[in-house]
């Protein structure tokens, strides 16, 4: 692949929260495992495990733990939010953020918390570096399922509420995970239901420095907060639309 076809794909790689409910060939769900087992991880320690999800009571289940999750939670703590902020988040009681549903597979990506032993020791007794490491090596693996989901012609959305202490044990006793295993994310993947909206960027010319520098030619607080305020409104505003 060239470097056009690699800045073609990452552009096309776009997250999707409605799923034609049409399975997919399961051979699909074996390539884009196989991808992210190459992905590089610290002391190529490979921490990663995945638990492929297809049974349709398994993830009305997985669903439901976390739409009651999010109903019982977000709202709340939203009120909470700065003003510049814009509109506040929450789930829609019309089901809105958990079409992901209707996809036909759930890929929930694990970290084998045991393989840390295997770092250098300076690393493995310096806590924040080795849960760096850990955390990098199972974000460039999911990373790749995206990417190859995307080269199948499969839409796919980060269900990161997975991650959530009551969330994550309860999925771990749903599913008979082991203690030394720790839920890292979840990609629900299948055939999109809509197009997506054009992605808002920032201006890469101002998030590129070299050499040199100092903080006049980094953003102010104001301008961080105002493409931070207009990211979210553009964010909710995709999401409620699908």
């Amino acid at each position: 692949m060239d470097y056009e076809g690699l800045l073609e794909l990452v552009k096309n790689r776009r997250s999707v929260r409605r799923f034609k409910t049409d399975p997919i060939p399961d051979e699909y769900v074996e390539k884009i495992i196989k991808v992210a087992c190459w992905a590089p991880s610290g002391f190529n320690l490979q921490p990663w495990e995945f638990f492929v999800v297809k049974k349709k009571g398994l993830k009305d289940s997985i669903v439901q733990a976390i739409t009651d999750y999010s109903r019982a939670h977000y709202p709340g703590i939203e009120l909470e939010r700065e003003a510049w902020q814009g509109n506040k988040w929450q789930p829609s009681p019309g089901g809105e953020q958990t079409d992901y549903r209707n996809a036909p597979v759930f890929i929930i990506l694990f970290g084998d918390t045991r393989t840390k032993a295997g770092l250098p020791m300076l690393i493995r007794f310096s806590p924040h570096e080795r849960d760096s490491i850990f955390n990098s090596s199972l974000a460039n693996t999911f990373l790749y399922m995206h990417l190859a989901a995307t080269t199948l012609g499969l839409v796919s959305q980060w269900v990161s509420d997975v991650q959530v202490p009551l969330v994550h044990y309860q999925l771990k006793n749903l599913l008979g995970i082991p203690d030394e295993l720790e839920v890292y994310d979840m990609m629900a993947v299948g055939y999109s239901a809509t197009k997506p909206r054009p992605k808002l960027m920032r201006d890469k010319e101002k998030m590129v420095h070299y050499d040199s520098r100092g903080k006049k030619d980094f953003r102010t607080d104001e301008e961080v907060n105002d493409f931070t305020r207009r990211t979210r409104v553009w964010t909710i505003a995709t999401i409620r639309r699908g």
